[in-house]
C-alpha cells in the first residue's frame, strides 16, 4: 500500500468567523520526538474554537498560518517520535491538545493521549475530553461534597451535562438550568431542573431558600449576574465564559490541570456507564463552518466532526 503524504485539515489565514475556515491540503505532519502521530477519526467543536476563528491566540499556542483549529480528539496512532513509549501504532486514543484537531493527521506530545475504551464510539471519543476534563477541574476546584447544593448552568451543554453527573457522584444535590425540552433526561441523571424564563430567579430561590454552596456557571451574563448572591461564598463561584468579568464579580475560572491521567479515569466512568455522555450533533471534516455555527445556536449535548 502506498503510504499517504498530503493530508486534510480546516484552517483559516485570517480570522472571520466560521466562514474563514476553508479545506487545504499539506504534508502529513511527522512527530518529532516524545510526539505521536494520530490519523483523526473525530474532533470536538467548541466555544474555544469558535473564539480562535473569531481571532482569540489562546496563550502559549502557535498560531503560525494557516490556523487549523480544535483541541480535542480521538483517533488511531499511526507514527512514533523518538523516545515513545508505552504505545503503539494503531492504538486507538483519545486526547487534547491547543490547536490541530480539525485535520486527518495531527502529531501530539505522547502524554496527552490515553487509550480509548472499546465501549466508547469515536464521535463521544472526540467530543469526550474538553467537557469531561473542564467539568471535573471545576468540581475539584470547588470542592463539592456529600449534601451540598450545586447550580449549574447551562446543564446540558458539553461541560454541563457532565459536571452534573460529577456533582451527582460526589453526593451533591444538583440544581441545572437548562432549556425545558432537555429537563426530561436531566430529571432522569437525578438533577433538579428550571429554565431560563422570566421569574426563574424565584423558581431557584424556591428549589434553594437557604442559597447554594457551589455555582458553575456556562453561561454567563445576565443570568450569572441574577444568581451569583445566591451563593453561600463567592470563591465558590466558578464561570468558564465570564472570564474577562471574574475578578470584578470575585468569582473563579478553571485553572489548566488537565492530564491523561484524569482524562483516562473520566473516560473509564463514561466506558462503564457512570456517566451519559451525549452528541448531538455530527459533521464531516469539510462542514467545520456549519458545525460551528450549530454550535453557536445552542443546545444540548455535544457537536463533533467526523474524519473518515
Amino acid at each position: 500500500m502506498t503510504e499517504q503524504t498530503k493530508s486534510r485539515a480546516m484552517a483559516f489565514d485570517e480570522p472571520g468567523g466560521p466562514e474563514s475556515l476553508r479545506l487545504i491540503e499539506r504534508d502529513v505532519p511527522q512527530p518529532a520526538a516524545g510526539q505521536v502521530r494520530i490519523r483523526v477519526r473525530a474532533a470536538g467543536v467548541q466555544p474555544y474554537d469558535a473564539a480562535v476563528v473569531d481571532g482569540w491566540a489562546p496563550p502559549g499556542a502557535n498560531t503560525r498560518r494557516p490556523v487549523i483549529p480544535g483541541n480535542e480528539f480521538a483517533g488511531l496512532v499511526d507514527a512514533l517520535g523518538a523516545g515513545v513509549t508505552g504505545v503503539a501504532v494503531g492504538d486507538e486514543v483519545l486526547g487534547f491538545g491547543q490547536l490541530g484537531c480539525y485535520a486527518e493527521h495531527l502529531v501530539i506530545p505522547s502524554d496527552q493521549i490515553t487509550p480509548k475504551p472499546a465501549a466508547m464510539p469515536w464521535e463521544v471519543a472526540g467530543g469526550f475530553t474538553a467537557g469531561a476534563q473542564t467539568a471535573h477541574i471545576a468540581l475539584e476546584m470547588l470542592e463539592i461534597g456529600p449534601d451540598e447544593v450545586l447550580l449549574v448552568h447551562g446543564a446540558a451543554g458539553g461541560v454541563g451535562q457532565i459536571a452534573v453527573q460529577l456533582g451527582r457522584l460526589a453526593g451533591a444535590r444538583v440544581l441545572g438550568g437548562a432549556r425545558p425540552e432537555h429537563h426530561e433526561r436531566l430529571r432522569a441523571l437525578g438533577v433538579e431542573t428550571f429554565d431560563y424564563t422570566e421569574g426563574f430567579v424565584d423558581r431557584l430561590r424556591a428549589l434553594a431558600p437557604n442559597g447554594v454552596d457551589a455555582v458553575l456557571d456556562a453561561v454567563g451574563g445576565d443570568i450569572l449576574d441574577a444568581t451569583v448572591g445566591l451563593a453561600h461564598d463567592r470563591s465558590r463561584v466558578i464561570t468558564l465564559v465570564e472570564h474577562g468579568r471574574a475578578a470584578e464579580l470575585g468569582i473563579g475560572v478553571t485553572e489548566n490541570r488537565r492530564s491523561a491521567e484524569r482524562l483516562s479515569a473520566l473516560a473509564a466512568l463514561q466506558a462503564a456507564g457512570d456517566i451519559d455522555f451525549r452528541v448531538r450533533e455530527t459533521f464531516p471534516l469539510e462542514e467545520a463552518p456549519a458545525a460551528l455555527k450549530a454550535l453557536r445556536a445552542g443546545g444540548g449535548g455535544k457537536v463533533v466532526l467526523t474524519i473518515d
